[in-house]
């Protein structure tokens, strides 16, 4: 199946069966080719091409789901952008994916060869076209997941990881044409894309785009869509868990709920799904493996503290200190391989080599299998912070904080915070003489930083704690953060 000709296969089968849906528009299958092919006739107006980068800023709507399938149309890739961004690292994935356009929905005058206002995608015309048929090896998605480097790096998914990832979701979830998936995390990220909307669209099922998640409405959305699934992050299960005694729900149409991203308390499972009836069904995945490795069954065995089984046609090893295979039971770096890993990161060969070796993924994190073959992360080697499910990676907020040259010394560290799971602390210490105060520091950053990035709490000491080796010791100022928090 050519992901460029779904929406023409779609409105063959079915015409007026239901499709995407959003808080303003309801589309059925050929209302959403429609769309597609107006869209499409607009970017082909500005030149985009088989081989372009297409970027897509915009919040969760219809619109981001049809210009992705536009785009796919006339050949080309899509790198989807944060829109909680700021202008420079809007600027920055801009310019590193070469995109020719962006797409959004407000005025940006950044560095970008063309902006296309959303509102041009619904006036196209729609032409006599004929979707391009993409080669499996044709890049698809650009995702944008910053390293220890500190600069944000592009993923290169092509179309085969993309519907070697669907199959996998498709077969794991038994995802059919009655199936209905609400969308409530970005649009951004794989797992929003991957199994909120292509599976099911991919299923013969519909999406519905829910905006910008709010707990005191979301049950709301399931009564009136009859929803079937949905996945979310720890910190919305954890809001949803905590509503109102008084608020009981009709979850009856939900088939299962998926938690990923973040790790998810075994407390925080059951209380969900003893309070509201709806089975959780836990995960883990990164966005260089296109989306999820393993996954608890939804028919079958689940097991809290577990992020579930390797998923048909992906194998994972966990990695020793000796360089081979952990012996069972012990922990050690998870490898991944499988038709779902990257083609690479976008211009970064060297990177590239150290992440992916002999088809194995690295992924940095720590974990052992169980003696039931079910994964259990123990760790994870980067020091990745993932606050609601966005991945906050310390290096880039230092080299922002770096920036002063009244900064000798600079360090970000997790702090666990019982909503969001963690929240980044900013230790830093200053030159010889120097008057700088966080509230300075702060207001640089948010000059650099998306809101999420910057840090709840900055901490001004005379030296930063080292270890053996003469490296910042950010295990003590964890436990420094502890002590004094």
């Amino acid at each position: 199946m050519n992901l460029s000709a779904l929406p023409d296969r779609r409105a063959a089968v079915r015409p007026d069966g239901p499709a995407l849906t959003d808080d303003g528009i309801a589309l059925n299958n050929t209302r959403f080719l429609e769309a597609v092919r107006r869209a499409a006739a607009t970017l082909r107006g500005y030149g985009v091409g088989t081989g372009d980068v297409v970027a897509v800023m915009l919040p969760n709507t219809a619109d981001l789901v049809i210009a992705l399938f536009a785009a796919w149309r006339l050949g080309a890739a899509v790198t989807p952008v944060n829109p909680a961004l700021v202008a420079a690292e809007v600027g920055y994935q801009v310019a590193d994916a070469g995109a020719k356009v962006l797409i959004t929905d407000r005025a940006f005058d950044g560095p970008v060869r063309a902006v296309v206002p959303v509102r041009e995608l619904r006036a196209g015309r729609i032409d006599a076209d004929v979707p391009v048929e993409a080669s499996a090896d044709a890049l698809a998605l650009l995702i944008y997941t910053s390293g220890t480097t500190g600069r944000p790096k592009g993923v290169m998914l092509d179309h085969a990881n993309l519907l070697a990832m669907c199959d996998m979701v498709i077969d794991a979830l038994a995802l059919t044409e009655t199936d209905h998936s609400l969308l409530i995390l970005p649009l951004f990220h794989v797992n929003g894309i991957v199994v909120g909307v292509l599976s099911p669209l991919l299923a013969g099922g519909r999406t519905t785009v829910a905006g910008r998640f709010d707990a005191a409405t979301f049950f709301g959305s399931i009564e009136s869509t009859r929803a079937t699934y949905f996945s979310a992050v720890p910190t919305i299960y954890t809001m949803l868990a905590n509503l109102p005694a008084e608020v009981r729900p009709d979850t009856s149409s939900v088939r299962f709920g998926i938690c990923g991203a973040a790790p998810a308390s075994v407390e925080l499972l059951a209380k969900f799904q003893d309070r509201y009836g709806i089975p959780i069904v836990e995960g883990y995945g990164l966005s260089e493996g296109t989306c999820a490795s393993t996954l608890n069954p939804v028919a079958g065995q689940r097991k809290p503290g577990t992020v579930g089984l390797p998923l048909p046609g992906q194998r994972i090893r966990i990695l020793g200190a000796d360089g081979g295979d952990a012996p069972a039971g012990e922990s050690g770096e998870v490898l991944i391989a499988g038709p779902n890993i990257m083609r690479g990161y976008l211009n970064r060969p060297e990177s590239t080599a150290t992440t992916i070796v002999d088809g194995w993924l690295h992924t940095g994190d720590i974990g052992r299998f169980d003696e039931d073959g079910y994964l259990v992360l123990v760790d994870r080697a980067k020091d990745m912070i993932i606050r609601g499910g966005e991945n906050i990676y310390p290096k880039e907020i230092e080299t922002v904080v770096y920036q002063l040259p009244d900064i000798a010394e600079a360090a970000v560290v997790g702090r666990p915070d019982p909503v969001y799971g963690e929240q980044p602390i900013l230790f830093v210490a200053l030159t010889g003489g120097s008057a700088l105060d966080a509230t300075a520091i702060r207001e640089h950053a948010r000059t650099c930083l998306a809101k999420y990035k910057l840090p709840v709490s900055i901490r001004i000491l005379g030296e930063l704690p080292k270890n053996a080796v003469g490296k910042i010791d950010k295990p003590a100022l964890r436990l420094l953060d502890a002590e004094t928090h």
